[in-house]
């Protein structure tokens, strides 16, 4: 509503004719030059104003400012001398004279608010109450970004275009709320995303910030710190102030400085709330603080030359490029006393501490010579180094005139003005032009310029005097990875010179660990967890630790993923040297057996053994000690299924050598019986036969189990984290089972008749030897079974092997070693008579 009731009155004042006066005694502008078309100004002359209190009887009076600024002046002459250097130009507004009406807002809102009224209704101090008014074209407005906003608020529904030299605040390219608003300086936004940046690439991700509580500091400061936090810097603390905010408030921020433990500082204050806080801050001695600072202060001389250049040394911050007017410092050191300008001679007295010859008395002031010259005069006003705000100013008034040149034929007209003012509004909106330094000059779709900045740093003169030194420079319009750079010079920092300040609250989590938020903390605050075996983390600061793949197991350092030992039983083990030992003892001591049998092939003790058996038996245990070899080294596709299928026929062929021996003893006392013709059905034939076929079976069982599923290698990562084993996999369970289980059932039988025959009366019974080796042989495998079901990685092997092992030397031993003692160490028993005993 309170909108509508600006636009409503406003409409009333422009639509009336006569324009009666609604706003009681109009301001009078500080500086005035009559014209075909009028520019408005409004700039803080002063600093700080006083209200006059009325009295009863008198009308109420403009209030007092003071403090002047000399900055401020600078920046308003420049618009007179820019509308001056117009005035003289024959290319742009030809044959039409440009006046200005510039008003003193002293650094207050209301202030500012009634001069904007003043220029829109058209107040001159002189015209009568219901006189037709010369309305200004566009209003040059303001230094700060409050009182801009109260005046394009103000203005906007009147399409009367304000444009602001100094007004930053990102809220006003909103052109809903602005729709007529430009400026000559970029938004806050670019710059709140360049301190973002410049924090994020020196690596503080810990950091305190401060901010003028205004609209300027306050939407600056929260622009940063969105954008900051998409970076990955935390805001340690964040607090705002104003300048006449008392003094209790200033020392609480203070303190916080104080106890603070980030150690860059990023102020987006003002300059004059700046001045305030330092003054505080000198007297606590606090130092050694990297300050990032915003360009309204980290170019100001007035805190550069203050008594607390130690504590900003080293600051840090963006600025408005430099830039150069041609003619402005002759123009403003030509100042003219006797015009009759009180500012001006306001601005005289302060600079020369005197007072002019007009006045009436000098107080306590001296009187001025007159020999005063502004030629050797150092200050804000005669400065024509830093001209970055009276630069855009310059550019300002040049927009305005080069849109007022597109609208050349609107310019003389003395009615339909609102038309008019649209037409310039149109006009601004498209201007584009260079100045004479060949900087383009243009405003995009919400009324901002390009946005470049100079990087600032504060460094120490030979003569001990602050130098602002260009060390770096942001564009926004370049793509994202190029828009901050540096030059070669030399950064400058606070504590240490040549060192950069390091501001972290936790220290950089260093490879194979990752960083665990402490609770209740910023996520920049956080402990450094080592990852978890089989996991890694290959770079610093890292959130998560990653996975390795199967095949690999995180090093020490839990830094690098490296290949899985892998684990099988090798040649090179010391179980595997242990047990290839054994299984080649195993086939010297069948082989020396078969040399002592085949050597005494022709005494009663091995002819009564039938030797045919007793060597294929004795060639059998060989080739079962010799499959144990098999499993033992890197299982292949073939060694896997060499070892299962050759294990399996060895062994049947042993046990059928054994059970055919068996069955021989039985039948050859069952020969002795009289009429008995047994001998004849199992005879060496009979024999041989038996000893194909069970071996056969067990052949036929083998085969079958390599055609549906055959045993293969198999990188087994479940039973160890940290390594591989590398083994056979079965393929076929119910295979290996059945091969398994043929040979138990064959030594089952073995047993059987071997105890069947172990009492049969003879001096040299073999069938009580056999038991014995099949009650072991049977022993062994019994308990091999749950062995080799819980014996992990390698040791399932070596379980396998040693079963083996074990029952072929049971069988080796048990069937042979008596023999081999007979006929080695009793010959005198090795005779048919002892043999046939009873």
């Amino acid at each position: 509503m309170g909108f509508l009731h600006t636009w409503l009155l406003f409409t009333l004042v422009r639509a009336a004719d006569p324009p009666c006066k609604l706003w009681g005694p109009p301001d009078i502008p500080q500086l005035r030059r009559d014209g075909d078309v009028t520019i408005g100004g409004i700039f803080s002359f002063h600093n700080s104003w006083e209200e006059m209190m009325p009295t009863f009887t008198s009308k109420p009076e403009r209030p007092k400012c003071k403090s002047l600024s000399f900055r401020e002046f600078q920046n308003a002459q420049t618009m007179v001398f820019a509308i001056e250097e117009i005035n003289n130009r024959a290319d742009i507004l030809p044959g039409i004279s440009l006046g200005y009406k510039i008003y003193d807002s002293c650094g207050s809102i209301e202030m500012a608010l009634r001069a904007s009224l003043s220029l829109v209704n058209g107040a001159n101090g002189s015209q009568m109450p219901c006189q037709r008014t010369n309305t200004i074209q566009a209003i040059i407005a303001e230094t700060s970004s409050t009182p801009t906003i109260a005046i394009s608020a103000t203005v906007g529904p009147l399409n009367l275009p304000v444009i602001s030299h100094f007004a930053t605040c990102a809220c006003l390219s909103d052109r809903t709320k602005h729709p007529s608003f430009f400026r000559t300086i970029p938004s806050d936004y670019y710059q709140s995303q360049a301190l973002a940046k410049l924090v994020k690439y020196f690596g503080w991700t810990w950091v305190g910030a401060l901010c003028s509580d205004n609209d300027y500091g306050n939407n600056g400061m929260n622009t940063f710190i969105k954008a900051a936090t998409e970076f990955g810097v935390c805001v340690e603390f964040s607090e705002a102030f104003f300048r006449t905010d008392p003094r209790e408030e200033i020392l609480r921020i203070v303190e916080i400085l104080k106890k603070s433990s980030s150690k860059v500082i990023v102020a987006f204050v003002s300059y004059s709330d700046m001045d305030v806080l330092l003054g505080e801050v000198a007297q606590h001695n606090i130092t050694g603080l990297q300050w990032i600072g915003s360009e309204s202060w980290i170019s100001d001389m007035n805190i550069a030359t203050g008594k607390w250049q130690q504590i900003l040394r080293g600051s840090m911050g963006f600025a408005i490029p430099k830039a150069e007017i041609t003619g402005l410092k002759e123009f403003l050191i030509k100042l003219n006393t006797s015009s009759g300008i009180d500012l001006y001679k306001e601005l005289w007295e302060t600079i020369f501490q005197c007072k002019l010859p007009s006045q009436e008395t000098a107080g306590s002031k001296i009187m001025c010579k007159g020999n005063e010259s502004l030629n050797n005069v150092q200050n804000q006003y005669t400065d024509g180094t830093e001209l970055q705000i009276a630069n855009n100013v310059y550019k300002a008034v040049y927009a305005v005139a080069y849109a007022l040149n597109s609208t050349i034929s609107c310019s003389k007209w003395d009615t339909n003005q609102s038309k008019c003012l649209d037409e310039v509004l149109n006009a601004l909106r498209e201007v584009s032009f260079f100045t004479e330094r060949g900087e383009k000059v243009f405003f995009d779709k919400n009324g901002d310029p390009a946005a470049r900045y100079d990087l600032l740093n504060w460094q120490q003169g030979e003569d001990g005097t602050t130098a602002f030194v260009k060390v770096g420079f942001y564009d926004a319009s370049l793509q994202p990875g190029f828009q901050l750079s540096f030059n070669n010079i030399s950064i400058v920092w606070a504590k240490n010179q040549h060192q950069v300040p390091v501001s972290v609250c936790s220290e950089s989590c260093p490879t194979g660990t990752r960083k665990a938020v402490k609770k209740g903390k910023p996520v920049c605050c956080y402990d450094c967890i080592p990852c978890a075996e089989g996991e890694i983390s290959n770079k610093t600061d890292s959130v998560m630790c990653l996975k390795c793949p199967p095949e690999f197991w995180s090093n020490k350092w839990r830094d690098t993923c490296v290949p899985k030992l892998v684990e099988f039983l090798s040649f090179e083990d010391v179980m595997g040297i242990i047990l290839v030992l054994f299984s080649l003892l195993g086939v010297s001591f069948t082989l020396g057996i078969a040399v002592v049998f085949f050597v005494h092939k022709d005494t009663p003790i091995v002819k009564a053994n039938n030797s045919e058996l007793s060597f294929l038996l004795l060639f059998s245990l060989t080739l079962c000690f010799l499959c144990s070899l098999t499993f033992i080294g890197r299982p292949t596709e073939w060694s896997c299924m060499l070892r299962h299928t050759a294990f399996g026929i060895t062994f049947v062929l042993c046990i059928s050598c054994v059970l055919g021996k068996t069955i021989v003893v039985l039948m050859a006392f069952r020969a002795t019986l009289p009429g008995s013709n047994v001998m004849k059905w199992f005879g060496p034939l009979q024999q041989r036969l038996s000893v194909i076929t069970f071996t056969l079976l067990q052949f036929l069982i083998c085969v079958l189990w390599l055609t549906i599923s055959p045993p293969f290698p198999y990188m087994n990562m479940n039973y160890y984290q940290e390594r591989i084993i590398l083994e056979c996999k079965l393929g076929s369970n119910f295979g290996f089972w059945a091969v398994l289980g043929y040979i138990g059932l064959l030594a089952l039988l073995c047993f059987i008749l071997a105890f069947l025959a172990r009492k049969l009366p003879d001096n040299f019974n073999e069938a009580k030897f056999i038991t014995f080796s099949m009650l072991i042989f049977c022993a062994v495998w019994i308990t091999f079974i749950p062995a080799y079901v819980s014996s992990p990685g390698k040791f399932t092997v070596a379980v396998e092997i040693f079963a083996i092992l074990a029952s072929s030397f049971g069988l080796l031993f048990c069937i042979f070693a008596p023999k081999c003692y007979i006929i080695l160490f009793r010959p005198e028993q090795n005779t048919k008579k002892h043999m046939m005993g009873k």
